[in-house]
């Protein structure tokens, strides 16, 4: 079976963040979020939702210069993952990544290159500034029936 894609658009950032709350009902250990998209198209505000949705009530600040932000107090642990700053994939093998148990939020992604799970979930975000998001997903069987999450009633 090949994977599915499809699109939403996103209004406003509190719509992305809603979004990524209905994504944390559905998360497992060990699963992969790549999230792909320009600097401002809203990789951030969705990881931010989704870690709060789980229970985080602290600041949920960019890992750019950490590389990796940890939540393992959480019902689902989450590593939050920012790789912009890699310049080459071969240095995300010290960051241990598919070595954890944690689910993980991955920022662009691209910079593993084939490193990244294929069983992942693909999201791309498009737009910035004020405007309206773009979302668009593949979605690898692991995932089918879990996205894109159930709309609120």
């Amino acid at each position: 079976m090949s994977p599915s894609i499809s699109e939403l658009h996103l209004a406003t950032p509190a719509e992305t963040a809603a979004l990524a709350a209905r994504l944390a009902t559905m998360l497992r250990p060990g699963d992969v979020v790549a999230l792909h998209g320009d600097l401002g198209a809203g990789k951030s505000t969705f990881a931010r939702g989704l870690l709060q949705a789980l229970g985080w009530a602290g600041e949920v600040p960019s890992p750019t210069f950490t590389l990796v932000q940890p939540y393992d107090d959480l019902p689902v642990p989450v590593w939050h993952v920012d790789l912009y700053r890699l310049d080459d994939p071969s240095e995300a093998d010290a960051l241990g990544l598919f070595e954890t148990d944690a689910a993980l939020l991955i920022e662009w992604p691209e910079r593993l290159g084939h490193r990244l799970p294929p069983e992942s979930l693909r999201l791309t975000f498009s737009g910035s500034g004020d405007a309206p998001r773009r979302l668009t997903w593949d979605t690898p069987p692991a995932w089918e029936g879990r996205w894109p999450p159930p709309s609120p009633r």
